[in-house]
């Protein structure tokens, strides 16, 4: 197939060391030696806190700290808290463990300290390779991109998805897939993160029904892993579309579980700009060897058994109207121009989980 012409673009390499590969968790004390830094702060959510302090024994003498009260959508409370014990511990490093809960904080702390930061992702969100934050004060929720947050060290541990429940697996996995699709039709799209978003949904695509059937299986595992590094690295790279801002007021405003929300609206989303970025949604059908990239991952959604609804994970149907407005408000680039009527559609047949629709006029 002949190669098509390569237009003006920009692109930005993110400053991140990457190790990838089952066990290197026990490089942690050696990568806060690189950092020249001594005294780290491990943070993670309640639900982390056996494997955060797996993580602080592997420090002898004993040095590492542990916070572990981090929460969905980086609240303002938790953040004042845990610069509270950065303080009193005189931390010199970050090592978050966890999902976008736990990166999510750490970012926050670094953002107000200036502190270098470790990654040890167990789920597929992707955050551990952006330089991006949303962090949530007064009941909304606000997004900015600045490479003060991002981690100088990320840590892949196959092993450390192993216990990963299938459910937030392909939650998580359909949250790193939104990121690829949407850098694909970004506005800063380019030839360098369209091939590794296409190689990111492809890889996902794959390994989640893998991982579906056999939850243990190293290989599905470390391709899901894979895919979300490649997808994750998309998001930091480009920017962000319509699908993250409609979840970002979902999520901040309503307090819904994060990667649930990406997985319920991201067909539909694709489904909305199907007219607009043909060509984009080309290579997302080609990933995930469909028709149509909103009719295969409406069936990707469906085989993985995830939620079909915003209904069936807390949105009230009497926010919807509310939800539209502030999606318009301070929109990010968009291959379709959002209007209020047309958004307002597309939440209803989300939250009655019907199926997407592309004629939302």
């Amino acid at each position: 197939m002949p190669s098509s012409p390569v237009k003006r673009f920009d692109y930005r390499a993110l400053p991140s060391r990457v190790l990838f590969g089952a066990g290197r968790r026990h490089d942690t004390p050696d990568e806060v030696r690189q950092l020249n830094c001594v005294r780290p702060l491990i943070v993670s959510t309640p639900e982390q806190s056996e494997l955060a302090g797996n993580i602080a024994a592997l420090f002898n003498p004993p040095s590492a700290q542990r916070f572990c009260e981090a929460a969905m959508h980086t609240p303002w409370d938790v953040t004042s808290r845990a610069l509270a014990v950065v303080q009193e511990a005189h931390a010199d490093c970050l090592i978050a463990v966890g999902g976008g809960s736990a990166i999510g904080l750490a970012k926050a702390i670094a953002l107000r300290t200036g502190l270098p930061q470790i990654a040890i992702p167990t789920t597929y969100a992707g955050s551990e390779v952006t330089p991006i934050i949303g962090e949530t004060r007064d009941g909304e929720k606000h997004t900015r991109r600045t490479l003060d947050v991002l981690p100088e060290v990320v840590i892949y541990d196959v092993e450390l998805t192993l216990t990963l429940p299938v459910r937030l697996s392909a939650t998580s996995g359909l949250n790193a897939i939104a990121h690829a699709v949407e850098a694909l039709y970004s506005v800063d799209a380019n030839p360098v993160t369209s091939i590794m978003a296409e190689e990111g949904i492809a890889a996902l695509a794959a390994a989640l029904p893998a991982i579906l059937d056999d939850p243990s299986g190293l290989d599905a595992r470390s391709r899901a892993q894979y895919g979300a590094w490649l997808c994750g690295t998309c998001l930091g790279s480009v920017g962000m579309a319509l699908h993250h801002k409609v979840c970002h007021v979902l999520g901040g405003t309503f307090d819904l579980p994060h990667a649930d929300t990406h997985a319920v609206m991201l067909a539909h989303v694709v489904a909305y700009q199907a007219i607009a970025a043909p060509h984009a949604l080309q290579r997302v059908a080609r990933a995930l060897q469909a028709d149509e990239a909103w009719r295969g991952l409406h069936a990707l959604t469906s085989r993985l058994g995830v939620p079909q609804s915003l209904a069936a994970i807390g949105m009230p149907r009497d926010g919807i109207a509310r939800a539209a407005e502030l999606v318009l408000e301070q929109t990010y680039a968009n291959p379709r121009t959002p209007d209020r009527e047309s958004v307002k559609a597309m939440l209803e047949r989300a939250w009655c989980g019907a199926r997407p629709q592309t004629d939302l006029s």
